[in-house]
């Protein structure tokens, strides 16, 4: 539970955003930055070090819509991809590279702080010995943290705010096989055939093992996001490192299927406000989660000795409490693998049940995130189903961010493009009594971050 005083600053940084006032800029300037006026929080803008990346073809350019949308499914095509150029994959890339530099000088470094680079061992577990218990770096693996000390770091998107949603992710894809009995693309076929979407965090030395497959999950309306280039516990990296880990995978997404996309998740989910305010800077969002199936643990290529009984547990326990009205705090983002038969098989045995009992969505959906990319052309759809008109702005502007609202419809909207007033203030009221859940407090705080991520 937490004290009043603590949630009168809640509320102020709530409010603050909404009293963001929002402009489309129609301009060709690369300069062009979001408005954060009211907001300690760094912009973020259109990562210009990638903007002479030039997509392999084959790709759709917009989000299939329509009730006669064509979905592919089957066999994956061939297609025309070489990796020359890139890093070996999952190994750790090299910091020396030109492109590399160029991203590294292009950051200011005066706003990530100085947390210690992490210690961890040959298997990548950290060492926490020693470390402060009052958590000043907001350190995950050591606390759960995902609110920032750092007034100028946003908090990471944890939950969905609504009750009932169900923020459906798979991390670690792409991946194929000759055989084709679980890899892609099967998930994916399993998907389209459920009618159901998904968050996807790839692993970009599988993106360009696996282009056929990251070109699939585009057109079939899946959202792409980062989840680095080799899997390494991030907080272990130096800052340099952290950017080679991010650059690559956002490169190899943006070659390989045409966006830039501006989310992330770390491996094991080891972030602290060091490596929150790199990515933050490089145009991503930090994805986190509330529910974890621990299907990666189970017997498997790469997996673990995690009975799979267990897991069905997990997935009974959490159908039962929504089903019996125990689950009313917020909505989940829930974590899953398309790692290997194993998790892929779990993800379709429980899928159909899961979607009886809640409302299942991509994390983005559940936040009213309609562009989760820098390419305006792709407008995803929002909390009601809809899919809001794309803003004419220039692609070399930050303004090409989004056009949706960031939290949830309301009737007072402070601009087309803007946030939701009444949405912020809806989710302040549950920081309005005296003491709160800590579920709550992460919902709201969690609609302010995607805020000031989104908006124009």
């Amino acid at each position: 539970m937490v004290r009043h005083t603590s949630i009168q600053s809640t509320i102020a940084l709530l409010m603050a955003v909404a009293s963001i006032t929002v402009n489309a800029q129609n301009t060709t300037s690369t300069s062009t930055t979001t408005s954060t006026s009211s907001s300690s929080i760094p912009a973020q803008v259109s990562p210009e070090w990638l903007k002479d990346v030039v997509p392999i073809a084959g790709n759709v350019k917009e989000y299939p819509s329509g009730t006669n949308a064509s979905i592919p499914t089957g066999p994956l095509p061939t297609v025309n991809f070489t990796a020359s150029g890139y890093p070996e994959g999952w190994k750790s890339p090299p910091t020396t590279s030109a492109e590399v530099q160029a991203v590294i000088n292009a950051l200011d470094w005066s706003k990530v702080p100085g947390s210690p680079v992490r210690k961890a061992d040959s298997k990548g577990d950290l060492t926490m010995t020693g470390y402060d218990s009052s958590d000043p770096d907001c350190w995950w693996s050591a606390t759960g943290c995902v609110t920032s000390k750092n007034a100028s770091i946003p908090p990471d998107v944890a939950a969905c705010p609504t009750v009932g949603d169900w923020g459906l992710t798979y991390d670690d894809g792409p991946l194929t096989s000759d055989a084709g009995t679980w890899a892609e693309p099967n998930l994916y076929d399993f998907l389209a055939k459920q009618n159901q979407k998904a968050g996807l965090f790839y692993i970009g030395s599988n993106v360009i093992a696996a282009p056929a497959a990251a070109q699939r999950a585009l057109a079939d309306g899946h959202t792409l996001c980062v989840h680095t280039w080799s899997h390494p516990a991030m907080t272990s990296q130096s800052n340099e490192a952290v950017v080679a880990e991010l650059y690559w995978t956002m490169k190899a997404i943006k070659e390989v299927t045409g966006v830039t996309t501006k989310c992330w998740r770390p491996p094991y989910g080891d972030v602290d406000d060091r490596v929150r305010a790199i990515a933050w800077q490089m145009g991503l969002t930090t994805v986190l989660w509330d529910e974890d199936t621990d299907d990666w643990n189970m017997p498997g290529d790469g997996g673990g000795n995690l009975s799979p009984e267990t897991v069905d547990g997990y997935f009974e326990n959490w159908i039962a409490a929504r089903k019996n009205g125990t689950d009313n705090q917020t909505g989940h983002i829930v974590l899953q693998h398309e790692l290997n038969n194993a998790t892929v098989s779990m993800a379709e045995k429980w899928l159909p049940q899961v979607q009886q009992a809640f409302n299942v969505v991509p994390w983005n959906q559940c936040f009213n995130i309609s562009q989760p990319y820098w390419e305006t052309s792709f407008v995803y759809p929002i909390a009601d189903g809809s899919r809001p008109a794309a803003t004419a702005v220039s692609s070399s502007s930050a303004a090409a961010s989004s056009t949706s609202n960031p939290v949830k419809p309301s009737t007072s909207v402070i601009s087309s493009n803007g946030v939701s007033a009444a949405g912020i203030a809806a989710a302040a009221s549950a920081a309005s009594c005296n003491t709160i859940t800590s579920g709550s407090i992460t919902a709201a705080l969690g609609m302010v971050a995607v805020a000031a991520a989104y908006i124009l």
